[in-house]
């Protein structure tokens, strides 16, 4: 089978297409013939650090959509011909889904809705759950999203026309949760609204803190931040007491400071994210939520839902992999 590896960190050049043995899968494994394959930051991340000293070559990418064609010793035979949204494939493990088939334990391949197309399954995982987490740190929950647990809870996600935004828009909107969402230009402003947000702010204008507050006035219960050193200042502008910033990249600078007579006094929290490193019980909850969100038609991917599209071949995985490193507005995909 065709698989993409690197065998040394560095830059997209590391990767190579190769053929590979094709993999049994082994007790409580499936074997997923992966259809298309998702690229999140952490999957150039992770590649510019190199394989880990265990592995001699590593397969990237974490996320994926397939259909399972074999199942090992434990395994519901009936998952066989199952149409599944991949996740943490690569995690700690040689094998993402940059390959045409890959084994995993089978809680990490998930039974996508017949109403929810491969594209969609595909753009799940790291940013889904990721926005998952973020939603459900606030004091008194919920831990898992479903509809109505949100409401009256204001949600403001920074960078709304990004994969983790547009995900954290959906299960917010799903939620009850009234949207705020923030971005830098006139078209993630309307990929900010297709995926949903009630009201969209353009960060780059004189006064976003005021924008923020007049369409949510008594302030945000809830920030999903993708750059904390940059927006701290505005997250505490707009913040109500006792909510929570939930943030999960280091966009924008490595280090943030707060003033802590101002944090304490409001009863303030910042929270770090990170799918890979979260409890158990949380990441269970989020497959859970996220299964049933899709299941609602909540969850969708194109442009027309506010996540564009970009198509690589599975040969082209370097090109993929430089277009997130490079920013690609969306989401990138490699059709394997």
């Amino acid at each position: 089978m065709k698989a993409i590896v690197y065998t040394e960190g560095g830059g997209p050049e590391v990767l190579r297409l190769t053929e590979r043995p094709l993999p049994q899968p082994g007790p409580g494994e499936v074997r997923v013939r992966v259809e298309v394959s998702g690229v999140n930051p952490t999957d150039w991340k992770s590649r510019r650090g190199g394989p880990p000293a265990t592995v001699a070559e590593q397969v990237p990418n974490q996320d994926g959509a397939g259909v399972v064609d074999a199942v090992g010793e434990g395994v519901d035979p009936e998952r066989t011909g199952e149409r599944v949204w991949l996740w943490e494939a690569a995690w700690q493990r040689a094998d993402g889904t940059a390959q045409e088939y890959v084994t995993l334990p089978e809680a990490h391949a998930v039974p996508l809705p017949a109403t929810a197309s491969l594209d969609t399954g595909a753009s799940l995982g790291i940013p889904a759950m990721t926005a998952h987490r973020a939603l459900t740190v606030a004091e008194g929950g919920p831990t898992r999203l479903a509809p109505g647990v949100l409401g009256g809870r204001n949600v403001l996600v920074a960078g709304g026309a990004g994969a983790v935004g547009h995900a954290a828009i959906q299960l917010a909107r799903w939620a009850g949760a009234f949207v705020v969402a923030t971005v830098s230009n006139p078209y993630k402003a309307e990929l900010a609204r297709a995926a949903g947000a009630h009201h969209v702010v353009d960060y780059t204008a004189p006064d976003p803190a005021a924008e923020i507050r007049r369409a949510a006035p008594e302030g945000v219960d809830i920030v999903v931040e993708v750059a904390v050193a940059v927006n701290s200042g505005l997250d505490l502008a707009v913040l109500a007491p006792n909510s929570v910033v939930a943030y999960y990249a280091d966009t924008g600078g490595a280090e943030f400071t707060l003033p802590v007579r101002e944090t304490f006094a409001r009863n303030l929290r910042w929270h770090g994210v990170l799918v890979y490193t979260m409890p158990d019980a949380a990441k269970r909850e989020a497959v859970a939520a996220v299964t049933a969100a899709l299941r609602d038609g909540a969850l969708r991917s194109g442009e027309e839902s506010g996540l564009p599209l970009h198509r690589f071949p599975l040969e082209r995985t370097a090109d993929a992999h430089a277009a997130v490193e490079e920013g690609a507005v969306g989401k990138v995909v490699v059709d394997v």
